[in-house]
């Protein structure tokens, strides 16, 4: 027993300085309440508690960064401040995305009901936060915050993917964007999406991995699009269950179509239109 206490207190003395995932996740619910106050226990009603409000959770997150002074050697007040300086940025592309749900979503009454209830909007507004932190080197903290999302939604998205403006995730669960993904403006994807890696390589890490998906393409439930010289030109759509790992033109739409024979058999096909002309000839 005295050497496996030996070894846990080892462990407690190696351990980075870095908060438990429940610190974050109060850092990050908060932020998120002050952002969009319909996602907030209680909203607040005076400007100047709004302020103050933002600047306590500044303060909060210069005390999380400034507990791991071996990464940061004294500059956690002012990496915290470039990140709250970045979140109208953030705020303003949030309720982009919020739009493109709205517009893409016929069952959505109100962009309340996207805030208060969409797995999508929590995901993205959880990568949108973690994504600043990634961008400005903090390390770890975004990981943690986009896993909360990923154990709350049933959505992975990686801090460091790319992804652009008016961004809607249908239904979401399953949902997997990799690393080093790079997704254009006004792209929607639905339930059970991977856009992942062909490698697991560790010598790849630095590589770029995972596919790049155009502006105004749309991926259907189940699509499994990997590797990173795989593109998918815009405005094309990618069928449901479709397994992709070459890139695609403009304006395509691929899909899979199962013919049924008497003999209860099926013969899968992969058909890549170019465009409406080609779909029809």
């Amino acid at each position: 027993m005295d050497s496996f206490i030996s070894k846990l207190f080892l462990a407690h003395q190696e351990c980075s300085d870095c908060p438990s995932p429940k610190v974050i996740k109060q850092f990050f619910e908060e932020l998120l309440g002050l952002l969009f106050p319909e996602y907030t226990v209680e909203k607040i009603s005076e400007k100047e508690e709004l302020s103050a409000k933002l600047d306590q959770l500044q303060n909060s997150f210069t005390s999380i960064l400034s507990r791991n002074k071996h990464l940061f050697e004294g500059k956690a007040e002012l990496i915290s401040q470039k990140f709250f300086q970045n979140l109208e940025r953030i705020y303003d592309w949030v309720h982009q995305d919020i739009d493109a749900m709205y517009a893409g979503d016929p069952a959505a009454k109100s962009r309340t009901e996207i805030l208060r209830s969409y797995p999508g909007f929590y995901a993205i507004a959880a990568y949108r936060i973690a994504n600043q932190m990634h961008r400005q080197r903090i390390q770890l903290i975004p990981r943690m915050i986009t896993e909360l999302a990923h154990s709350r939604t049933g959505i992975d998205i990686h801090p460091g993917a790319t992804i652009g403006q008016y961004f809607c995730i249908d239904h979401g669960t399953g949902v997997v964007i990799g690393e080093t993904t790079v997704i254009g403006d006004h792209v929607k994807i639905y339930q059970g999406v991977t856009l992942g890696a062909l490698s697991v390589e560790k010598a790849d890490a630095d590589k770029k991995r995972h596919p790049t998906i155009e502006d105004y393409v749309v991926i259907y439930a189940g699509a499994t699009i990997l590797g990173g010289k795989t593109t998918i030109g815009k405005n094309s759509v990618i069928g449901g269950n479709v397994w992709l790992t070459k890139s695609v033109p403009a304006g395509s739409k691929v899909y899979y179509q199962a013919q049924m024979y008497h003999s209860d058999s099926a013969v899968t096909d992969l058909y890549i239109f170019k465009n409406e002309e080609d779909a029809t000839s």
